[in-house]
């Protein structure tokens, strides 16, 4: 092979592998910087926060995440399924009165549940599920971080009933993944918009639509909210 030739070919590849780059360039930079903070959301910074501020290494963590998740299409739940875990999420909640840790221990394992019915990585793969529930419903998926980890650590109980407060709080937060997570008929994920906690409720204290003392009241896409709150009920004396 002449001279000219072999020049020929090395500038071919260079101009090969020159196009090669740009091109992964330009695919990550279509995943990166304001795409991804609009996609994640708190996430997004929560994740900056964990890499000591360092935005690129966040950004590749999350960018790797998208690419890894971002095409998964959640199952669509039957109804009956809707009904029966609706029915779940509201015996965790009364529960809670009685037995609150034994009551968030069970809603990280019902989200942990219902995430692998819908596609999602099964809970036996925590940081995987939860990697690919942050792709697809960003703006919720600390809530359950924070009720796994008190599920798993416990929370700190001091004579102001702290502790009780703190599995309370991690039990409300991880209700709104678990409504975007069985709600297969509405938008979800960072697209949706819910209702402050304890808006609807009588006690200021409850979360979610209905009375204030527990009782469900119907939706008005008949469905069953999930209302309810902290205190005992009794029934009424006849």
């Amino acid at each position: 092979m002449s001279t000219g030739m072999i020049i020929a070919v090395i500038v071919i590849v260079a101009a090969v592998v020159l196009v090669a780059a740009l091109l992964t360039l330009r695919a990550r930079g279509r995943h990166g910087g304001p795409d991804l903070k609009r996609r994640f959301g708190p996430e997004y910074e929560r994740t900056v926060a964990r890499h000591d501020g360092d935005t690129q290494a966040a950004e590749r963590e999350l960018a790797e995440r998208v690419e890894r998740h971002g095409g998964l299409r959640e199952r669509p739940l039957e109804p009956a399924e809707r009904e029966r875990y609706a029915d779940r999420w509201t015996a965790v909640q009364e529960r809670f009165v009685d037995a609150p840790r034994e009551a968030v221990a069970e809603a990280d394992r019902l989200l942990a549940e219902v995430a692998g019915v819908r596609g999602y990585p099964d809970g036996g793969r925590y940081e995987e599920q939860l990697a690919a529930l942050s792709v697809h419903h960003a703006d919720h998926i600390d809530g359950y971080r924070r009720v796994h980890r008190v599920a798993r650590d416990g929370a700190a109980t001091g004579a102001d009933g702290s502790g009780t407060e703190e599995l309370r709080t991690a039990l409300v937060d991880a209700r709104a993944l678990f409504d975007d997570l069985i709600d297969t008929g509405g938008t979800t994920g960072r697209h949706r918009t819910h209702a402050p906690a304890g808006a609807a409720s009588g006690d200021g204290v409850g979360v979610g639509e209905g009375h204030g003392d527990g009782r469900r009241s119907g939706g008005t896409d008949g469905t069953r909210p999930h209302a309810w709150s902290f205190s005992k009920t009794h029934p009424k004396e006849s």
